[in-house]
């Protein structure tokens, strides 16, 4: 599949963000929302009601990233309020596969994010409840953080589970994605891509995305 860029409203104005996901309507393929609660994550960021007032404004799908305690009571909140997407961490999932299944029976993608140092072989077994697996290039809570280039063995293996059962999973990285390193990230197997201040710290965002989609799909080789 193509190459998708989904911006990171994390670098983007809080105060308007409905301005701020206006500029990339027409180059991302999805709004990257991160919520985070300051208790999975030692950040505290937004929640369901700004979802629902964005999901008014913006032309874009929603990719709501999870980084919260407790997934499997809100997660299906934010599938039912109209996100495209929605991202639960498998180390805060008590019941995963309910909860991925719910993501889905309310109409969204379901995905499934693990940490840095956190293996994807265990999780073989269950790629076939998930629309698209996350793999953070970074410690999630905060933006802005340099990549870890210890992560892209994980997204080569990732890709090998994914074409090995031959599911159409999507393979997400989310951390550090700049022109800088896209490349290496859709080399090893990436397909979707969070960038947060690499579009929204540029001068002209919607051009910076389609300059990250060209490296990108420039550099896919599986």
């Amino acid at each position: 599949m193509a190459a998708q860029i989904s911006p990171s409203i994390l670098s983007a104005d809080f105060a308007r963000l409905a301005e701020d996901v206006a500029i990339i309507a027409d180059s991302a393929d999805w709004v990257h929302v991160d919520v985070m609660d300051n208790h999975f994550v030692p950040n505290l960021t937004l929640g369901l009601p700004v979802v629902e007032a964005l999901l008014k404004h913006s032309a874009l799908p929603l990719d709501c990233h999870l980084m919260i305690e407790d997934p499997d009571r809100w997660a299906p909140q934010y599938a039912e309020a109209g996100a495209g997407s929605v991202t639960i961490h498998a180390e805060a999932a008590k019941a995963p596969i309910r909860t991925l299944r719910a993501i889905r029976a309310a109409g969204a993608r379901a995905g499934l994010g693990v940490n840095p140092a956190t293996p994807v072989d265990g999780f073989e077994d269950i790629l076939g409840e998930i629309d698209m697996l996350l793999l953070m290039t970074v410690e999630p809570g905060f933006g802005g953080q340099k990549f870890l280039d210890v992560v892209l063995p994980k997204i080569r293996r990732a890709r090998e589970l994914i074409k090995a059962r031959d599911l159409p999973v999507w393979l997400q990285v989310d951390g550090g994605v700049s022109a800088e390193t896209i490349e290496r990230c859709a080399e090893a197997g990436a397909d979707v891509f969070v960038a947060g201040s690499a579009v929204y710290g540029a001068e002209d965002p919607a051009e910076a995305i389609r300059k990250l989609k060209e490296r990108a799909e420039a550099a896919t080789a599986w």
